[in-house]
């Protein structure tokens, strides 16, 4: 199972992704703001994720039933602040309080670790909270 382990800061919310146990990429999010829309990071949870593609993040993930949300994405981003709604942006590198460095390369390296459990059904993500430091 895919693991998000998150520490809540002020402004940001960073995570860990791991993959049965083997580091993956960090994250970044917006901080927790009562679930939302825009502003605020997800509930904790477990969530079956899909490959998805748009113009604008080419390949990328989606959340499913997520509650009260729509469209929550896994997608490239550095800067939590000035680039996400709500989603969450893997990145190589946490260097500063939402922001981080190289997210495209985290993601390439995520969707090839997903790859052979996405071929054989769905992907779930269990985000929970991390008392220590990442």
């Amino acid at each position: 199972m895919l693991v998000l382990k998150r520490i809540y800061l002020a402004t940001a919310v960073h995570g860990e992704l791991t993959l049965n146990g083997k580091h993956i990429a960090y994250t970044i999010e917006l901080p927790w703001q009562d679930n939302k829309r825009r502003v605020s990071c997800i509930p904790e949870g477990t969530y079956v994720l899909r490959k998805r593609y748009s113009e604008k993040f080419k390949w990328h993930f989606v959340l499913l039933d997520v509650p009260n949300r729509s469209y929550i994405l896994l997608h490239p981003a550095n800067n939590a602040q000035k680039e996400l709604q709500g989603c969450i942006a893997p990145v190589t590198r946490i260097t500063g309080e939402g922001q981080g460095i190289q997210s495209r390369k985290a993601l390439q390296v995520l969707t090839d670790a997903l790859e052979p459990y996405r071929k054989s059904g769905s992907i779930k993500l269990c985000i929970t909270s991390n008392n220590s430091e990442l």
